[in-house]
């Protein structure tokens, strides 16, 4: 599946982003223990972070997930 959000969150983690999805009753959020790379961390500024919360949520459930299936 390719798609804006993947396309985002795939890029985020290519330039070092150490998120991680939360996902819990339909709540989406993230958590971090390691500090991002500088360039990952502006990403997420510039472009995740400036986006509606719903697609904000699209993007954030692309990244790797703490949840266990």
């Amino acid at each position: 599946m390719d798609n804006p959000s993947k396309q985002l969150a795939d890029e985020y983690i290519r330039l070092g982003g150490h998120r991680r999805a939360v996902i819990d009753d339909n709540i989406v959020s993230t958590r971090c223990w390691e500090k991002d790379t500088p360039e990952a961390a502006q990403f997420w500024k510039d472009r995740i972070d400036t986006l509606d919360a719903a697609n904000r949520r699209q993007v954030v459930s692309f990244l790797p997930t703490i949840n266990r299936i």
